[in-house]
């Protein structure tokens, strides 16, 4: 792993999520750069134990470390020149998927709160829940039903977290993460919806 701060707040989100007893979706989990804007950005995805595949609920993270964020982190690890404090911008969008109907979005409210846990000063903020049906060529397969709630907001970087990627903040701050997403997916899961089979039961 590389020595940035970037990626220390990977690790420690890995680590919350580990702890919290989730369940990584290996195969959906990217590292990519914007060539234009010179933004890199992190997504993954995490759900429970035991679902199949695709899981009934997940959570699908991304975390995006801006340019303006990278030129301040490298003015003050070269210049040790701190003008302000960089952002990890983030996004959590919990996904209800292999629904057999349409499912009342009044019910996914009632267990998808309006914030996340504090991330040091921040939070993330319900911004939208949407509902989807998806159809395919294959006329034996049953018509699908989704929905998605989207959590949007940024993780302000200290220069403490700066100055030592191992200190406890990081893990302080995304364990707590870690907790309320697995919550929240057991809350979702919860939910008296009817489900198709996941593909590895059929």
């Amino acid at each position: 792993m590389l020595d940035h701060v970037f990626t220390d707040a990977i690790g420690a989100l890995r680590d919350a999520f580990t702890n919290a007893f989730l369940e990584r979706q290996a195969f959906e989990e990217h590292l990519h750069s914007d060539v234009l804007l010179g933004d890199l950005v992190w997504a993954t995805s995490y759900g429970l134990p035991g679902e199949g595949q695709p899981p009934r609920v997940v959570a699908h993270i991304t975390f995006t470390w801006p340019s303006w964020s990278q030129a301040t982190y490298r003015a003050w690890y070269v210049d040790e020149i701190f003008h302000e404090s960089p952002l990890i911008e983030m996004e959590i969008v919990f996904r209800l998927q292999r629904l057999a109907t349409l499912p009342d979005a009044t019910q996914i409210a009632g267990v998808a709160p309006l914030t996340s846990p504090r991330l040091g000063n921040q939070q993330l903020n319900r911004e939208s829940i949407s509902s989807e049906t998806i159809t395919t060529a294959n006329v034996k397969r049953p018509i699908d039903h989704a929905a998605e709630i989207v959590y949007q907001g940024a993780y302000e970087l200290s220069e403490e977290t700066l100055a030592d990627g191992t200190n406890a903040t990081l893990d302080q701050h995304f364990g707590s993460l870690g907790g309320w997403v697995a919550s929240t997916l057991v809350k979702l899961g919860d939910l008296q919806f009817a489900y198709h089979p996941a593909d590895d039961d059929k």
